[in-house]
């Protein structure tokens, strides 16, 4: 087992405190908030281990985590790239019956079927993640996304989720590490294209768990996370997913941000879903470019890769 290494940046004591509470682990500060990519890369970067464990900030690992992650990989076949953890939702939700508006400044989620939750001590716990897939329309998603806590999932599945898993070292000198230039969201998504196009798979291990509080760092419904969301799914769909759902992806986009202008009721969020549609429109032939190279890169064809599994 090789010493861990924590990649921060941070504008308050953060890093004199990880160093008191973790002596054996070698914590690197950056002098910039290069994104989410730009950390785990930092972190890769210090380490030569023959697998990386990747875990979310506001990630809590249950006992076991991590040796459950090495040893699905140690018993996986060659050609398995990376291990996605079973990432739990922290606390208990209730869901809201139809009709019933939460209070203000009460924290709600909706799940796959447009249901809204919420916190309730005397609530269900649910699932956050057993992996990534994506749908038609290029969204990047959870899968079992607010399932329950027992749903059994299967061991196949697209892509990892950046918040818990583990990947081979092969697999990143093989395709690369994440892409810094995202920032923030769908960089797991994009990574797990590059590597079923390279002909690598992902497996989910049940038993490597961690709780998750969603969206603790950025939240659902801030600024960074509205406009970064929606610019990555278009640029990642444009970069490996077939045309059709590039143009899915594309339409819904600028059609969320103009019903959203019209409404009246969601005008900021609105605004910055058109933002992020014109900044891709507008750096259209460098994505294009890199459309192409990844073409050339790949060894699977895009029909072939099932990104929904």
């Amino acid at each position: 087992v090789q010493t861990c290494a924590l990649p921060i940046w941070s504008s308050d004591d953060s890093v004199a405190v990880l160093r008191r509470a973790l002596p054996d682990a070698t914590v690197i500060a950056r002098d910039d908030n290069g994104g989410f990519a730009a950390g785990a890369n930092t972190g890769i970067r210090h380490t030569d281990a023959d697998v990386v464990v990747l875990l979310n900030n506001d990630a809590v690992p249950a006992p076991g985590f991590v040796a459950a992650l090495r040893d699905h990989l140690a018993h996986a076949g060659p050609e398995v790239a990376a291990v996605t953890g079973r990432i739990v939702l922290a606390g208990r939700w209730t869901g809201l019956p139809a009709g019933v508006e939460p209070a203000p400044g009460q924290r709600v989620l909706r799940d796959n079927d447009g249901r809204r939750w919420t916190p309730s001590a005397d609530g269900e716990v649910r699932l956050n993640s057993t992996g990534v897939r994506v749908d038609r329309d290029g969204n990047g998603m959870d899968r079992d996304w607010f399932a329950p806590v027992d749903r059994v999932a299967d061991v196949d599945v697209f892509g990892f989720s950046g918040g818990a898993s583990a990947l081979r070292r092969t697999a990143l000198d093989d395709v690369g590490l994440l892409d810094e230039s995202l920032f923030m969201y769908y960089e797991d998504t994009e990574l797990a294209w590059r590597l079923r196009r390279r002909g690598w798979r992902v497996e989910h291990a049940a038993d490597a768990v961690v709780e998750h509080d969603h969206s603790a760092s950025s939240g659902v419904q801030s600024d960074l996370f509205v406009f970064r969301n929606a610019r990555n799914r278009i640029v990642v769909a444009l970069w490996h997913a077939p045309w059709p759902t590039v143009a899915r992806a594309s339409v819904r986009t600028l059609v969320r941000g103009l019903r959203g202008l019209a409404s009246g009721r969601t005008r900021r969020e609105a605004r910055l879903v058109l933002t992020a549609f014109a900044d891709v429109a507008g750096t259209l032939p460098v994505h294009l470019a890199r459309r192409l190279r990844e073409t050339r890169r790949a060894s699977v064809p895009r029909r072939r890769v099932d990104p929904g599994a």
